[in-house]
């Protein structure tokens, strides 16, 4: 690739410049977008499929009339490179850029504004000419906390993705640092991967991959071997890991809506039991994914007779009631009362939605709420001791607070008697007290004292 720092792209023949200086970077190589490098970038990475990347960018005509610049607008521009959310030729020309990189790229209409044109800036057909500098670069993140990200070396065909229960096949690579610790192909079920030892992360990517994508996932502690490492690849406990994927083939599971209800039922009995097995083991975030596949098949259930009917909303309750526990235990406390309050939509008098709940609320400092769900508890349940112990926590609790507050309210009226205090001294000093400004300063502290005593 050539450098240019002067480049006469807005001269007027910039397509014999091209020619002659420029490198073909499109994948079939037909002289679609041609690159001319004017600034190299930092040597390193290069952008992958689905980074999000941000330029700066100037488009002009071969002519060299200006239609549009990011500079203008004083901000840069973000997308995420390969995903036809710009044009063609940005996608090809910035995923052969480096960080810092600044280039122009000589592009065909085919591969920038096509035989259409853009009204009242591009006449149809036109070849464009734009300068790109590439500030900076990211993976995609899968998730909202930021636990998994995802950079795509190859991208994959087709537009169907992997689905909870489907079987896949995988070659995997992990590594820990620069320690190549896992290497292998595996065959696994979507939600089910800590059965062959695979961790969280690399599970929840597959529903986001397609037949054919190889990506690296950078995973945090969370998505990767936790707390507990994994002692078999002398792994310890709360690091980083990064796994090199290659979804090979899949087989998808049945969606709800090509299952009938007694198919789901019968699929829903397994569920929960592998649901139980991973809360036994400590995976908790496994096993929420069991239980919500059940809600998922189930809670648009009705049933045709008494019988499935109950059935379908034991599946439903206990589903609630155990995600309810398995957040208590990673302590996502609003999923803990969203999934109780479910349950208590449908059965008020529900003595473990009530108990959960409660816990979660003494957890989020909700102590008078907490209180309310443990005496419910007793009005269901009056031999219920744990709810009695949880109760008088409550009371201790909101005897505590009211304490704090006291001694905080109680400062801050000191506070303010000695800022009068020190006020009137000052007016003293100067000489220029009148009556009334005594007779102000008394009556407000007087006030405050008599608020002072209302708190205790």
């Amino acid at each position: 690739m050539t450098t240019d720092q002067n480049l006469p792209v807005d001269g007027q023949s910039p397509t014999a410049v091209f020619a002659a200086k420029g490198i073909d970077v499109t994948p079939n190589k037909d002289q679609g977008v041609i690159k001319v490098v004017k600034c190299q970038g930092l040597d390193g990475d290069r952008p992958m499929i689905g980074d999000k990347v941000t330029v700066h960018y100037t488009g002009r005509l071969l002519n060299g009339k200006k239609f549009d610049c990011s500079r203008d607008r004083k901000e840069p521009f973000c997308f995420n490179v390969g995903k036809g959310q710009v044009l063609k030729a940005w996608d090809i020309g910035v995923l052969s850029m480096q960080r810092g990189e600044v280039c122009t790229l000589l592009c065909k209409p085919e591969y920038a504004y096509g035989s259409a044109g853009n009204p009242n800036k591009i006449p149809p057909s036109s070849s464009v000419v734009f300068e790109m500098e590439l500030l900076k670069f990211e993976g995609e993140m899968l998730t909202d906390d930021g636990g998994i990200l995802r950079r795509i070396k190859v991208k994959g065909d087709g537009y169907t993705n992997p689905n909870d229960g489907a079987k896949v096949d995988v070659h995997l690579e992990g590594r820990c640092g620069s320690r190549l610790f896992d290497c292998r192909d595996v065959s696994f079920i979507v939600g089910e991967a800590e059965d062959k030892g695979i961790p969280l992360g690399v599970d929840r990517a597959m529903d986001k991959m397609q037949k054919g994508e190889c990506c690296v996932l950078h995973l945090k502690p969370k998505y990767g071997f936790g707390s507990e490492g994994k002692p078999e690849y002398k792994i310890g406990p709360d690091k980083d890991i990064i796994y090199e994927v290659t979804l090979k083939d899949f087989e998808r599971a049945k969606e709800s809506w090509e299952m009938d209800l007694n198919e789901k039922l019968d699929l829903a009995a397994g569920v929960k039991h592998k649901g139980n097995q991973y809360f036994k083991a400590g995976r908790h975030y496994q096993a929420i994914i069991q239980y919500q596949r059940i809600l998922s098949w189930l809670e648009m259930e009705c049933g045709t007779g008494i019988e499935q009917q109950k059935l379908i909303q034991d599946f439903i309750l206990i589903s609630h009631l155990n995600l309810a526990l398995c957040y208590l235990r990673i302590k996502d406390l609003s999923q803990v009362v969203e999934n109780c309050n479910k349950v208590i939509d449908l059965d008020e008098s529900n003595e473990k939605a009530l108990f959960r709940r409660g816990e979660a609320r003494l957890l989020r400092n909700e102590f008078s709420l907490a209180m309310a769900d443990f005496q419910q508890v007793l009005q269901v349940n009056p031999s219920n001791r744990a709810a009695r112990t949880q109760i008088s926590i409550c009371q201790c609790k909101i005897k505590e607070h009211h304490e704090q507050d006291k001694r905080t309210y109680a400062n801050m009226f000191q506070k303010f008697a000695e800022w009068d205090a020190k006020v009137c001294e000052l007016f003293l000093r100067r000489g220029d007290e009148s009556k009334s400004s005594v007779i102000n300063h008394d009556a407000g502290i007087k006030r405050r004292r008599r608020s002072q005593d209302c708190l205790s």
